[in-house]
C-alpha cells in the first residue's frame, strides 16, 4: 500500500464520516440519526471513491438514496410506529438494488462485507426502534471493520473499531434506561 496524498485524504474523509456516525449512536430520535448518517455518507463515498472501493461506494449511494426515502416518508407521514406494507415494499426493493450491486462491483469474497454491512443497516434503521438500531451497530461494526482492512483504509478500521464501542455503549445505555423506567 502506498501513502500517496490521495490515500491521505481519504483517511481524513474517512476520520469525517466516523465522527458523524459516532454520534448518531447517541441520538435520540429516528430522524437525527438518518441525517447524521446521510451525512457521514457523502465523506464516505468520497472516501470509497480516492480508495477505488467499488463495493464500498455502490453501497454509500444506496444508503444515500435509503436515507432519503426514510427522511423524505417521516416528514410527509409522521413518525410511525408500525410497519406498514408500503415499509416492506422500500425494504425490498433497498435489498434487490444492494444485491445487484453486489454483482456487479463483486471483487472477492470481503468485497461482500460492505453489501451485508449495509443491508443489515438499513434494516436497522428502517424498522423504528432506536435500541435495536444500536444493538444491530454491533455485528455492522465487524463486518465494516473485515470490509475496511480488505480495502487496506488504516483509518477505516481504527474507527470502525472506536464505532464499535460507541454502538455497544450506546446499546448499554438504551437498555439501563429502558431497565429504569421498568421500575
Amino acid at each position: 500500500m502506498e501513502i500517496s496524498i490521495t490515500y491521505i485524504i481519504s483517511q481524513i474523509f474517512t476520520i469525517i464520516m466516523y465522527a458523524l456516525l459516532a454520534i448518531s449512536y447517541y441520538a435520540k430520535e429516528r430522524k437525527k440519526v438518518l441525517i447524521l448518517s446521510f451525512v457521514s455518507l457523502i465523506a464516505n463515498g468520497i472516501a470509497y471513491i480516492l480508495l477505488n472501493a467499488y463495493s464500498g461506494l455502490a453501497m454509500c449511494a444506496l444508503a444515500l438514496v435509503r436515507n432519503i426515502i426514510f427522511i423524505v416518508d417521516e416528514n410527509k407521514n409522521g413518525k410511525r410506529e408500525k410497519i406498514t406494507k408500503k415499509d416492506i415494499a422500500i425494504l425490498i426493493i433497498l435489498y434487490a438494488i444492494a444485491i445487484i450491486s453486489a454483482i456487479f462491483t463483486y471483487e472477492g469474497f470481503l468485497s461482500l462485507f460492505s453489501i451485508f454491512a449495509t443491508m443489515l443497516y438499513t434494516y436497522s434503521v428502517w424498522q423504528k426502534k432506536t435500541r435495536v438500531y444500536k444493538f444491530l451497530g454491533i455485528p455492522i461494526g465487524i463486518l465494516w471493520m473485515l470490509y475496511n482492512f480488505y480495502i487496506k483504509s488504516i483509518f477505516g478500521v481504527i474507527l470502525e473499531a472506536i464505532l464499535f464501542i460507541c454502538s455497544v455503549t450506546g446499546y448499554i445505555l438504551e437498555v439501563r434506561k429502558s431497565k429504569k423506567e421498568k421500575n
